[in-house]
């Protein structure tokens, strides 16, 4: 498989998601970054903006800024 094609593409965000998913499922929070925002995201589907601290030991490296609520 050509790794700069669309299929290729396509296959990676599957697999991303597909793992997203099973985290969610086992009670794993998300971290990740969204349109510029640093985002938690909890297995019952809160999501909430963070704030990263640098120098702490990473299970407390972070804050909670707000907590983010989706458009209805």
């Amino acid at each position: 498989m050509d790794i700069f094609s669309k299929e290729f593409d396509d296959a990676v965000r599957a697999a991303v998601k597909a793992a997203c998913e099973e985290n969610l499922r086992a009670g794993i929070p998300l971290f990740y970054r969204e349109a510029g925002v640093d985002v938690k995201e909890m297995p019952d589907g809160r999501k909430f903006e963070i704030r990263f601290i640098p120098h702490v030991p990473d299970e407390c490296n972070y804050e909670i800024v707000r907590e983010i609520r989706s458009a209805a």
